[in-house]
């Protein structure tokens, strides 16, 4: 049952890849990242014990137990670091933007021998590819690394490589020792490792998309009460013609929308000569216009200055800080 859930997961990550490709410019980068999770999902379907079978029984005559699945899987996950290995190229210094497209056809070309290879002479040869593939991904991976949402994204997806890369040079070993094969019908060797690995690299893959849907929908929750009194105190900062409908639109347009209404607010750009300028504490900053903004007609008075975003942080920041700040404040708000 986990055979069949793992391949049902990895297809879903390269769907939302596919949507990603249809929504944004087809790169050469993530047309390669959706061959690669495709043939994951490829690799981890044709492991289920019942889909290798008919696989091996498609032939009229049928074929050797486990040779068609074993080919068709190997071959899926040579597909795999070769496009992974387009994606990787990209990353390294002698590549730039102009020629990664003939980079990724010499690529490709070599992974396409290295399947004919296998199916017309070893497997083990395309374990060694698989093998080599994932090690070059991993190392290139490791040299990406950040604390960032794509740099956490690598570091998933270079983590379940790793663990193709470890499971590949095993698979050799096991061809090079004899080791006894597996009956039909049965999972495959070290499975469970296999759906880690799967698993792994599919969420790697849409770990991006992921959090950025995450994050925006934890900023919505935040600013909602800030934003619900802005706009309702002026409403003309909404365009009527507004068609994003995705929480990362609505994220991004509600945060804009907060931001002209505080501008509107401090007299659309004046600088008042008894406001003196904001503090460099950001905290601080952020208490004080969110108590003039649930309160104007208060004892505090800003201006301008104190709307734009402080130097170091983005709007979407600023919005944030905003309203948690708001969120603390007991004053009643003022309407106009």
């Amino acid at each position: 049952m986990t055979l069949w859930l793992t391949a049902l997961l990895v297809w879903m990550a390269a769907g939302a890849r596919v949507g990603r490709v249809l929504v944004k410019p087809a790169t050469t980068a993530r047309v390669a990242i959706v061959v690669a999770v495709a043939a994951v999902a490829l690799a981890a379907t044709v492991a289920v014990p019942e889909i290798a079978v008919a696989v091996d029984n498609l032939l009229p005559h049928g074929v050797h137990a486990g040779w068609l699945s074993d080919g068709v899987v190997v071959s899926a996950w040579i597909a795999f670091v070769t496009a992974t290995s387009v994606v990787a190229s990209a990353a390294w210094p002698v590549v730039s933007r102009r020629n990664l497209r003939q980079v990724a056809l010499v690529i490709y070309s070599v992974g396409l021998a290295a399947v004919a290879a296998t199916i017309a002479w070893s497997f083990t040869f395309g374990w060694e590819v698989v093998t080599v593939g994932a090690v070059f991904v991993v190392i290139t991976g490791l040299r990406n690394l950040d604390w960032t949402t794509l740099g956490r994204g690598i570091a998933i997806y270079t983590a379940g490589t790793a663990v193709v890369a470890v499971l590949a040079f095993l698979q050799v070993r096991r061809e090079f020792t004899d080791a006894t094969r597996v009956p039909p019908g049965n999972p495959t060797w070290a499975w469970p490792a296999w759906e880690v690995a799967s698993l792994l690299i599919a969420f790697g893959a849409v770990w991006i998309v992921v959090e950025l849907w995450v994050r925006a929908r934890v900023l919505l929750r935040q600013i909602r009460p800030l934003h619900r009194m802005m706009v309702g105190r002026f409403p003309e900062v909404v365009a009527h013609d507004q068609t994003g409908s995705s929480t990362q639109l609505r994220a991004s347009d509600q945060v804009a929308q907060i931001m002209d209404a505080l501008y509107l607010q401090s007299g659309g750009g004046v600088v008042l000569a008894a406001v003196g300028p904001p503090p460099r504490s950001i905290t601080d900053r952020a208490d004080t216009v969110a108590q003039w903004a649930r309160n104007p007609l208060g004892d505090v008075a800003l201006d301008a200055r104190w709307i734009a975003p402080p130097e170091g942080i983005s709007p979407r920041g600023w919005v944030q800080a905003i309203a948690r700040a708001y969120d603390t404040t007991t004053a009643e708000p003022v309407r106009n």
